[in-house]
């Protein structure tokens, strides 16, 4: 196992071995806030008055996965509400944070790493020597990643628990040296498709594989049998006629079994049922048509188009969904 003293400085030097890798210094407030707003998202960031800022941010870009480290030189309060569309894994060298997920509290320091899900409520305190090591990680890669490894499409949001050994877990900690000592020793890497692509696939595999989430008892569960051809052909059907009205009887008559079989078979093998399947496959399509920035429609014709005609329900079940409301996803695209 790697000690805080063997990991910390390798990580150090990898991020300050090109200086091209820096991406601000600054010692205003507002300019500061402007270069960590286009690194993450708008937030707002306050300090107290003459508090000396002097801060700076390296910044590693590995595909989906951006690999940063970030120092504010003050106590500063940071609140950015929800990511909306990455994870965050923060890892502070030295100093500490203070971080409020809604009604929750985690106290992060050099042995323990913090790690933030998109939709949650989210306010920070950095103290004035805290020097953090953060990767951003984009949503798609992680959902995406963990529906590969499940063989079906996720129906909720994927939620990691928050605490994270980060220096005294092996898997992590190896993941980590070897990634610093690869940009240490071979700056180029990065610069090379394959290589990139690589190292973000290392980085998010070994989050889901060492990080408990909200679909790690079913990543653990022995391989199940195939689905039955008639869930996969349902499946199939609802994805290409998603815009027609469509019944639990219909759907069974197309499989050729009772309306009892197939719910049994969808809740066995997707951990759904099809009606469930259908209504997150419109949400999709409605997410899809606010994100065109050709499209000019408003989110209730959007909504009303795939089938919701309960706008105050389908606002609920969208930002459940995709962990932000759908006029922010409209005003996102048209930015």
């Amino acid at each position: 196992m790697l000690s805080g003293r063997t990991l910390s400085p390798c990580i150090q030097k990898a991020l300050k071995h090109d200086a091209n890798r820096l991406l601000f210094r600054s010692v205003t407030l507002e300019e500061v806030r402007d270069e960590v707003a286009a690194a993450y998202k708008p937030h707002r960031l306050d300090m107290k008055a003459n508090a000396g800022l002097d801060a700076r941010m390296h910044s590693l870009s590995l595909g989906q996965v951006k690999f940063n480290r970030l120092k504010y030189g003050a106590d500063v309060r940071i609140n950015p509400e929800h990511l909306e569309q990455f994870y965050l894994i923060q890892m502070p060298v030295c100093g500490f944070a203070d971080i409020s997920r809604g009604e929750d509290r985690i106290a992060c320091d050099a042995r323990l790493a913090s790690v933030l899900n998109p939709t949650e409520p989210l306010s920070m305190r950095w103290s004035g020597d805290c020097d953090m090591l953060m990767f951003r990680i984009e949503r798609e890669a992680v959902e995406r990643a963990c529906a590969q490894q499940l063989g079906q499409p996720l129906h909720q949001p994927l939620s990691f628990k928050p605490e994270l050994n980060w220096q005294a877990d092996p898997a992590w900690s190896n993941m980590m040296l070897y990634l610093t000592r690869l940009l240490q020793e071979c700056p180029a890497a990065a610069e090379q498709l394959l290589i990139r692509q690589q190292l973000e696939q290392l980085v998010v595999n070994t989050l889901l594989a060492i990080q408990p989430h909200s679909y790690t008892e079913r990543m653990n569960q022995p391989h199940q049998t195939l689905a039955p051809r008639y869930v996969k052909r349902v499946e199939e059907y609802i994805e290409s006629h998603a815009a027609e009205a469509l019944t639990p009887g219909q759907l069974a008559e197309l499989a050729g079994v009772s309306i009892r079989t197939l719910y049994a078979g969808f809740h066995d093998f997707r951990q759904t049922s099809p009606m469930e399947h259908l209504r997150q496959i419109r949400l999709r399509k409605v997410k899809n048509t606010l994100e065109q920035q050709a499209e000019r429609i408003s989110v209730t014709d959007a909504a009303l188009s795939w089938g919701f005609t309960h706008m105050g329900r389908f606002s609920r079940e969208y930002q459940r969904t995709f962990g932000e409301k759908p006029s922010d996803t409209r005003r996102r695209s048209l930015l």
